[in-house]
């Protein structure tokens, strides 16, 4: 199913159609600010495990972010942020960056890994932030991408693709525009100072 919701100003209506599909287990795929990305919720056992299927990966191997409302929801699920991470992020976000961060008792395991990390992002994009308000709790991010070569990803950016691609796999695609082709920013916040893993869409000078 292929919803068109503004980007600028979500409808609260199509907001709760989406929320009622992710209590109930579903999957969506949906907007960021940098490129569509799967999503359920971070507590819903048969939508991450949908989610790996869908990506070809082991769910008790795979490495998914989740998109926080605000830094107060943020502070929920990491163990602990100290002043220098606390600034950088408070810098950059909402924007395009995954920061790993230390995982609180709150985060399911399955998130953890091994490292007992997780990634966790606060897009500059209306509708998953309007999303993860509603629904009350994260919900997962997993970017949508091809492996078009050896080593080259192609992330899809039109929703009719991915209607095509996709649209039998999942609940509910939000057309929320055209998509970005670069993923975001990531910073490990384990380490001290912070690392910078992967160059993305959001600028960085560590």
């Amino acid at each position: 199913m292929l919803l068109e919701i503004h980007p600028d100003n979500p409808s609260e209506r199509k907001i709760r159609q989406v929320v009622d599909v992710l209590e109930k287990d579903g999957v969506i795929i949906y907007p960021t600010d940098t490129v569509y990305a799967l999503g359920c919720d971070l507590f819903s056992k048969k939508g991450l495990e949908k989610i790996a299927r869908i990506r070809g990966v082991n769910p008790s191997k795979a490495r998914f972010s989740f998109i926080c409302e605000n830094f107060s929801q943020l502070a929920e699920y990491a163990a602990q942020i100290d002043n220098e991470v606390f600034r950088l992020m408070k810098q950059l976000l909402p924007g395009p960056y995954t920061f790993i961060l230390k995982a609180s008792h709150q985060v399911p395991k399955i998130i953890q890994g091994r490292r007992a990390s997780i990634g966790v992002r606060v897009p500059d994009n209306n509708i998953p932030l309007e999303i993860v308000r509603m629904l009350g709790r994260p919900i997962i991010t997993a970017s949508l991408k091809t492996d078009a070569e050896e080593d080259v990803l192609e992330y899809l950016t039109d929703t009719y693709d991915i209607e095509e691609r996709f649209g039998k796999l999942v609940d509910i695609i939000i057309d929320g525009g055209a998509g970005g082709n670069e993923g975001s920013t990531v910073i490990d916040c384990t380490t001290s100072p912070p690392e910078l893993i992967r160059e993305g869409a959001g600028p960085i000078d560590l």
